[in-house]
């Protein structure tokens, strides 16, 4: 271990170099940390003196260190070193001169001094653009391409042998700023620490600068930054954010001397006059709109050749515009404008010639472009899960109103994974506002339906490319067994998106016949219209597929939504709010507001705005949601509840398959489940043998750790469920039935619970009657033959989710379905539902359907118009 560590140290410390820091800024300040974190010794820190009192930062952080800190005001007085100043620099023994940006003028001497020599940075790709405003100049050339040269210094003005070069290529709407920031900071950086370890290892390249191409701008002034406007925009734009702040392009307006970036008082619309431009310039709200020889009216007007002049309120449709000329409207700015993002569908935007200019400068300006999205990430039990974790409201993540955040518990162990905004009624109401706008004002409520679909087919593309980050979320966060969270989780969430974009566009009215009002004629039609604002409030034991079930559904008819997640398993509708941004879903469309039922799904379902509100949770709850949503303002409903659904098995059944369907019908998802059989009726001549099967298969269960691939039996979602299960069994036992395994947690952290068998289950009990919600089997039996009467005691329950039945018997099979009071009937099969079949239930589990074309129709709205012509 010490011979490793000894290795290690000389590795660590072998090619290292004493350097002198010659320079100054935030950029030198960088420098000279990461050279120190490499093991490089800075043995001198050469920088300017204290402006107002205030140290540079290279300074500052050299002081922290300890390291030698010199503050000359000068190196050189009438072109001749200052003794004292160059043995003060001798003094510190560097071997090589580092200079990531230097504003002072260093002598020869001091340049050839060190046995290394000296390495300069400079922000242009040498030869071009040789002195000091080299980002500039960049830009006001308009070169594709910008970069860095790091070089041997020598007696001419950055003409030294190249070492090290780095390049990117200029955006249309770059700016010094954004140029310096995304790249040539960060990157000059790294470059700078390299280009010191490859001189210390000996290889760096002296490669002699041509002159070819070789270029030399002087410092911009004021006097000479004057926009000359009669060349193409392109080369005004360029102009303009090449001279930036200082010393800024300038223009004559109106007569008088005019930044264009300073603010003039001037009402919207009015046109201003500007010297050397073909045309006045417009005022808008987002800044001045300046011609230069590319004119929006000429192309205007070469399509619309039946106009007489172009004006501001001139529309290209009805000036006789069709798609064709759509299509040459594009393509000939686009030619004229390379690199300018303009579409089709922003022509259909923006059809006045006004609206189409301010349209148009945004593209230019790279306005309409999706903010980059920040997204405080955490990462998940050390793995390289990354989740969002605040609210999700209009496109972008932010604490709650409030600050609050609460615990998710990982069910597996019952540890923090970390804390979530805790949303307030004020997050509810920005939400409910931003999801509004988005429907009456946005792309969302005018984009053609195809489009709408498209975006859809693209989420769903985005959901399946982070499949297994999506199972693994789902997996620490309610306990799901992760080969079940990918197939079906995510995977039916997956199916449920694809499904429903490809509905966007076939959503149909009628035509209806009706008596005509004599002697004229009517025509009777029906449009299918979205709702608006939806709320969805979704449960813990499947989160991200109900969250599709209704979304997906809600989507697709056009509508804008707020969803709040179940309070114990906020994270992946939380990583879906990120999916959706990166599939180009517009901001406000879909909005995530995870907190508590009492006040965030209280609010959602008072508030007067919203139109619509899906629920799947409990009974007791719906009817809650039911109540406040007619008394606020009769929003539409839609509840899928709770469900005691009964599971008929008779003695000519598929023994083997009605073992392993049965075992699914109860323990699929650890119990967890809506559909789930929460009684089974086995006939009496078959009920031994069947009892003695299944609890031989229970006993082979895997109970363990969700991520393990072979796990079966994963934890319950959360504690509080885990307890009420515990009692559940424990009242079963009481009333009298036979507990043939389980009953109990599971003795290892966690919220584990064992499976567990009951039998002789007797109608009155209240395992019989209630919903446990988890991995227990409530079994009774029935006397052969009796159809009738077993019937009789499957519907004899206030709820009616689903059901089933096992029979080879096709007879018996159509019979029972026919009479069973639920809204899914299973027939030699469980749980298995499809995204194309609507799924809902009968009296107190509720109405409206999720899946299927019946879903669309609980968010839609069916608008009659009678026309007489």
């Amino acid at each position: 271990m010490l011979f490793l560590l000894s290795c290690l140290l000389q590795n660590y410390y072998q090619n290292k170099l004493r350097l002198a820091l010659i320079g100054q800024s935030l950029f030198g300040q960088e420098v000279y940390t990461n050279l120190r974190k490499q093991g490089h010794r800075v043995v001198g820190v050469f920088t300017v003196p204290d402006r107002d009192g205030k140290a540079d930062p290279l300074a500052v952080v050299a002081e922290k260190d300890g390291t030698p800190v010199f503050k000359f005001p000068r190196w050189r007085v009438k072109g001749e070193p200052i003794p004292e100043v160059v043995e003060a620099y001798k003094a510190v023994g560097a071997e090589l001169n580092v200079m990531p940006f230097c504003s002072q003028f260093i002598p020869m001497n001091v340049i050839d001094h060190p046995a290394h020599g000296s390495i300069i940075y400079h922000p242009s790709i040498l030869p071009l653009h040789r002195g000091a405003s080299a980002i500039n100049w960049t830009l006001i050339q308009g070169d594709k391409k910008a970069g860095f040269s790091i070089f041997w210094a020598d007696d001419g003005l950055d003409t030294g042998p190249i070492l090290l070069q780095r390049e990117c290529p200029v955006e249309p709407n770059d700016t010094v700023d954004s140029l310096y920031n995304r790249f040539l900071f960060p990157e000059g950086i790294k470059a700078m620490v390299e280009s010191v370890q490859l001189i210390a290892d000996g290889k760096a390249p002296r490669v002699p600068q041509t002159e070819e191409g070789a270029s030399y701008e002087g410092i911009q002034k004021k006097s000479n930054s004057k926009v000359n406007l009669a060349q193409p925009a392109e080369a005004i734009h360029n102009w303009i954010r090449g001279h930036d702040k200082v010393p800024g392009a300038w223009a004559v307006i109106d007569g008088q001397v005019r930044s264009l970036k300073h603010t003039l008082s001037v009402p919207a619309g009015q046109p201003l006059e500007i010297e050397g431009a073909s045309q006045p310039g417009v005022v808008t709200k987002n800044g001045l709109v300046l011609y230069g020889v590319l004119s929006l009216q000429d192309i205007w007007k070469g399509i619309l050749s039946n106009v007489a002049a172009i004006e501001e309120t001139t529309d290209f449709f009805k000036s006789g515009a069709a798609s064709m000329d759509v299509v040459r409207l594009v393509e000939e700015i686009k030619q004229r404008c390379v690199g300018l993002q303009l579409q089709n569908e922003d022509v259909y935007m923006a059809t006045t010639f006004q609206d189409f200019i301010q349209m148009f400068v945004r593209r230019l300006r790279g306005e309409d472009q999706e903010e980059e999205m920040v997204i405080d990430y955490v990462n998940v039990n050390n793995m390289t899960v990354k989740m969002p974790w605040q609210c999700f409201i209009n496109g972008k993540f932010e604490d709650a109103e409030n600050g609050k955040t609460a615990n998710t518990i990982n069910p597996a162990d019952g540890s923090v994974i970390c804390k979530v905004a805790y949303a307030s009624v004020g997050d509810v109401d920005r939400a409910v506002a931003a999801a509004k706008e988005a429907f009456e004002v946005g792309p969302w409520g005018r984009m053609n339906p195809r489009d709408r679909g498209t975006l859809l087919y693209k989420l769903a593309d985005l959901m399946e490319e982070h499949q297994e980050e999506l199972a693994t979320i789902e997996s620490i966060d309610s306990g799901a067994v992760y080969t079940l969270a990918l197939k079906t989780h995510v995977g039916m969430s997956i199916q449920t998106f694809r499904y429903f974009a490809g509905w966007c566009d076939k959503i149909q009215g009628k035509t209806i016949p009706i008596n005509q009002a004599r002697p004229n004629r009517n025509l009777t039609f029906t449009k299918k219209e979205p709702l608006g604002v939806c709320a969805i409030v979704i449960p813990w034991n499947y989160p991200l597929m109900m969250l599709a079930w209704k979304s997906a559904a809600c989507l697709a008819a056009g509508n804008t939504l707020v969803l709040k997640p179940a309070q114990v398993t906020p994270l992946s509708a939380l990583k879906f709010a990120e999916l959706t941004v990166k599939a180009g879903i517009p901001k406000g469309v879909i909005n995530i507001v995870p907190g508590s039922g009492g006040m965030v799904g209280q609010r959602l379902s008072d508030h007067p705005d919203i139109r619509k509100l899906g629920f799947t949770g409990s009974t007791p709850i719906g009817k809650q949601i039911m109540k406040s949503c007619a008394l606020s303002n009769l929003k539409k409903v839609s509840l899928e509840l709770g469900g005691k659904s009964p599971l008929i098995i008779f003695s000519d059944c598929d023994m083997d398959k009605a073992v392993r369907m049965g075992m699914s019908s109860v323990f699929f998802n650890k119990g967890e489940n809506c559909i789930a059989a929460g009684r089974l009726f086995v006939e009496e001549s078959i009920h031994d043998e069947y009892i003695k099967r299944v609890l031989e298969e229970i006993k082979k269960m895997k109970v363990g750790d969700p991520l393990d691939r072979s796990t079966e039996h994963g934890p319950q979602n959360h504690k509080a469920h885990m307890d009420k299960l515990v009692e559940y069994c424990e009242v079963g036992v009481k009333e009298g039935a036979t507990l043939v395994y389980g009953g109990k947690q599971v003795d290892r952290p966690g919220f584990f619970m064992e499976p567990t068998l009951f039998t002789d289950v007797e109608d009155h009990m209240f395992i019989a009657k209630e919903e446990s919600f988890g991995p227990i089997m409530v079994v009774s039996k029935f006397k052969d033959g009796d159809i009738d009467g077993v019937l009789n005691r499957a519907n004899d329950t206030e709820f009616g989710l689903a059901s089933g039945v096992f029979t080879r018997d096709i007879n018996k099979a159509m019979y029972v379905s026919e009479r069973l009071d639920a809204g899914t009937v299973f027939v030699n099969t469980y749980n298995k539902t499809d995204v194309a079949s609507p799924f809902g239930g009968f009296k107190q589990s509720g109405f409206g359907k999720d899946l299927g074309e019946d879903a669309l129709n609980e968010y839609l709205r069916t608008k009659a118009v009678t026309v007489e012509y």
